[in-house]
């Protein structure tokens, strides 16, 4: 067992060592100034990801609604990963494909942000939400990884976890967008 801990740690490191390089900060310093700039003009986050990455989602915007490390006014973000009876009513009516690009027609507004997670960077229904918010004028910004996949190219802004481990990439993630969080929430309330 202590082999295998050993080298799942190890993995976390390299992981993290090749993908928070200096260009990547400047991605996610984009991003951030991104989101300063909407919350400021009082739109909103969208997120959304499958399995793992759709709890992810849950759990960032958990920390906009409600409180990253400050007690503060609460940030406007919906994760489109949460109203099953939205999912399941437009997986069965339109497709799997289509759950969040319809969450998106309805309550996405131009001036928003979707944030996107797709460790592959190839699922089909996270590119569909990304047409979807091009159309409605929401800057999009992903987060992926192995090569990008075909998401790296269809967002505005892409963080790419330089891994092909998918609990690696989902590692990388949520401390990119702690780190987010972290900024957002001390530039907009000190």
């Amino acid at each position: 067992m202590k082999n295998t801990f050993e080298t799942i740690v190890l993995e976390h490191q390299e992981t993290f060592v090749k993908t928070f390089v200096p260009a990547q900060f400047e991605v996610l310093e984009k991003m951030a100034h991104a989101i300063i700039l909407a919350l400021k003009a009082g739109h909103k986050l969208l997120l959304c990801g499958n399995g793992g990455s759709a709890s992810d989602c849950q759990h960032i915007s958990a920390e906009f609604v409600g409180r990253f490390e400050k007690t503060r006014q609460s940030l406007p973000s919906v994760a489109l990963t949460s109203d099953i009876a939205a999912l399941t009513a437009i997986g069965n009516d339109f497709g799997f494909d289509k759950i969040f690009s319809r969450q998106i027609e309805g309550l996405g507004q131009k001036g928003d942000i979707l944030v996107v997670l797709s460790t592959s960077g190839r699922s089909p229904n996270i590119l569909e939400a990304i047409t979807q918010a091009k159309e409605k004028g929401i800057l999009t910004l992903g987060f992926t990884g192995k090569d990008g996949g075909i998401l790296k190219d269809a967002v505005d802004l892409c963080f790419i976890a330089k891994s092909h481990k998918t609990t690696h990439i989902q590692e990388a993630h949520m401390t990119a967008l702690h780190a987010i969080c972290e900024v957002v929430e001390t530039i907009l309330f000190g």
